[in-house]
C-alpha cells in the first residue's frame, strides 16, 4: 500500500463522503509501482466537476489552477493537491494544449487520453492500482509505450517526443518499436515547443543514467532542436588520437562526466565546432586548430536559443572554451588555474578533461594520471588554505598607502605580491610580503 500524506487521505476521505470517486494519478503512482520511490507531486482525478469540487473543500484555501482543463488546486495543510476532472481531450491545433475538454464520467476515459502507459496508472487504498493500458507490464519489462495510437499522441503535444526521451534516459528504459518509430516520424512536431520547455526535458534526459543510449538511437530528434549537432554526426576524425568520430566521442565524454547538468552540457557541446575547423597535414593525419573557440561560439547560441539562466550558460560557456587547454600537474600550475578560474571551475574542468581522454584512443590513456595528479594538488591546496586571488592575501592597500605607494601603483604592487605568492616565490605571509615590496620599490 502506498504512504500517502494525510493530506492526500483528507482529500480522498472529503470527495468519497460526498459521493464522488477520487484516484492518485501521475509520477506518484508511476514511482509507487516502479520501484517505491518518495513522491514529489500528488494529483487526483475525480469524477466530481470542477464546481462541484470546490463545493467540497469550500473550506479550504482553492486556485483556480485551470478551470478550462478541470483542473483546481487545493491547499491542504499548506500542500498543494491537484485535483482535476475526468476529461476526454479534444483537438490539439497548437500540438501542445488541448483545445477544449469533455468531461467524462468514468476513469478509464481519463486513463486512455494520457501520453505512456506507465503515467496511465491511477490508485486509491481502497482498490489499489488500477490499470486499463498495461503500464503496469511495461514498467516490469522496463518499456515507454504509448497510451493507444503513438502517431496521435505525438501530434497531439509534440513535447511528447522528448518526454518519451527523457523517461527512457532517467529510467534506464527501452522505447517500444512502434513508440520509436513514431518519435523519429514526428520529431519536427518540437519545432513548435517553447525552448523552455524543451531545455527543461533536454537537460534531464542529459542527466540520465541511459543518456548515451538515447544520443546513439535519436540523434536526429536531438539535431531538431539543436540542430548545429547536425555537423558532427559521423564526422571521422583521421587522427590517431581518435578512434571514434565525433560524435561517437562526444557520447563517450557525456558518459564520462557526472550526471550534473552544466557538466553535461559542456560536454555535449564541447567539440561542436571540430567539422568548421577540419585539415589535414601532408601525412594524412587530421587536426581541428581553433576548434575550443569555435565550440565556444556555438555554445553561446545554443545556449541562448534555449534560454538557459545566465549563470549556467557562463559556467557552460567557459568550460567549453577551456576544454583542451594544457593541464600540468604541479603545484604553481594548479595555483594558477585556482586563481583564474576558482575552485569549482577548477575541479570542473579537470573532470572534463578526464572524460575528454576517456573518450579518445587507448594511446592517451597516459594522461589520466596528469589529471588524477593534478586533482590530488589542488585537494592539497586547498587543505593549505593556500592564496590563490588578491583578498587571499595577508596584506592590503592599506599596507601599500603605508609604504609610500599611491593610485593605479597600488593594484600593480598587489597583483605582483599574488604572483609571487603563485609561483611559490614568497609565502603569504606578512612579514615577507611588505619586506618583498621594499625591495622591489628600493629596486626601481
Amino acid at each position: 500500500m502506498m504512504n500517502l500524506p494525510p493530506q492526500v487521505n483528507t482529500a480522498f476521505e472529503m470527495l468519497e463522503a460526498a459521493g464522488y470517486e477520487a484516484f492518485l494519478v501521475g509520477g506518484a503512482v508511476r514511482d509507487y509501482v516502479r520501484d517505491n520511490s518518495p513522491a514529489k507531486d500528488w494529483d487526483i482525478t475525480t469524477n466530481a466537476l470542477p464546481e462541484q469540487v470546490k463545493a467540497v473543500f469550500s473550506d479550504f484555501h482553492l486556485i483556480e489552477t485551470g478551470l478550462k482543463h478541470g483542473t483546481v488546486t487545493v491547499v491542504i495543510d499548506h500542500k498543494p493537491l491537484e485535483i482535476t476532472t475526468y476529461r476526454i481531450d479534444g483537438e490539439y491545433s497548437d500540438h501542445r494544449h488541448p483545445d477544449s475538454v469533455t468531461f467524462a464520467r468514468n476513469l478509464k476515459d481519463d486513463m486512455e487520453r494520457r501520453d505512456f502507459t506507465m503515467n496511465a496508472l491511477a490508485y486509491n487504498p481502497k482498490t489499489g492500482v488500477i490499470d486499463f493500458v498495461g503500464g503496469k507490464a511495461d514498467i516490469a519489462k522496463g518499456l515507454v509505450r504509448c497510451v493507444g495510437d503513438p502517431n496521435r499522441r505525438f501530434r497531439e503535444d509534440g513535447l511528447r517526443v522528448l518526454r518519451a526521451l527523457r523517461f527512457a534516459s532517467v529510467y534506464g528504459m527501452a522505447i517500444e518499436d512502434a513508440t520509436a518509430a513514431a518519435i523519429h516520424r514526428n520529431k519536427e512536431q518540437l519545432k513548435g515547443i517553447a525552448a523552455e520547455r524543451i531545455l527543461v526535458e533536454l537537460s534531464k534526459m542529459l542527466c540520465g543514467q541511459g543518456a548515451a543510449d538515447i544520443m546513439r538511437a535519436y540523434a536526429d530528434v536531438l539535431a531538431v532542436p539543436i540542430p548545429e549537432l547536425v555537423h558532427v554526426f559521423g564526422f571521422e576524425q583521421q587522427n590517431p588520437h581518435h578512434d571514434k568520430d565525433v560524435w561517437s566521442h562526444t557520447i563517450a565524454v557525456v558518459e564520462n562526466v557526472p550526471p550534473e547538468p552544466v557538466l553535461r552540457w559542456a560536454a555535449l557541446l564541447h567539440d561542436s565546432g571540430k567539422p568548421s575547423c577540419f585539415s589535414i597535414a601532408e601525412d594524412g593525419i587530421g587536426h581541428f586548430y581553433g576548434h575550443s573557440e569555435q565550440s565556444t561560439l556555438i555554445a553561446e547560441r545554443v545556449l541562448d536559443r534555449l534560454r538557459f539562466d545566465n549563470a549556467s550558460r557562463a559556467q557552460i560557456v567557459k568550460l567549453v572554451r577551456y576544454h583542451d587547454m594544457p593541464i600540468m600537474a604541479n603545484r604553481k600550475s594548479m595555483k594558477r588555474l585556482l586563481s583564474k578560474h576558482g575552485t569549482g571551475t577548477t575541479k570542473q574542468l579537470l573532470v572534463l578533461h578526464r572524460a575528454d581522454t576517456l573518450g579518445q584512443s587507448p594511446i592517451c590513456k597516459h594522461r589520466l594520471k596528469t589529471f588524477n595528479d593534478a586533482s590530488m594538488i589542488v585537494d592539497e591546496l586547498l587543505q593549505e588554505e593556500s592564496c590563490f586571488s588578491l583578498k587571499d592575501l595577508v596584506i592590503n592597500g592599506h599596507d601599500m598607502i603605508a609604504l609610500g605607494i599611491k593610485g593605479p601603483e597600488i593594484g600593480k604592487v598587489l597583483r605582483m605580491c599574488l604572483d609571487a605568492v603563485l609561483d611559490e616565490q614568497v609565502p603569504n605571509e606578512r612579514g615577507a610580503l611588505l619586506a618583498f615590496v621594499q625591495t622591489k620599490k628600493e629596486s626601481r
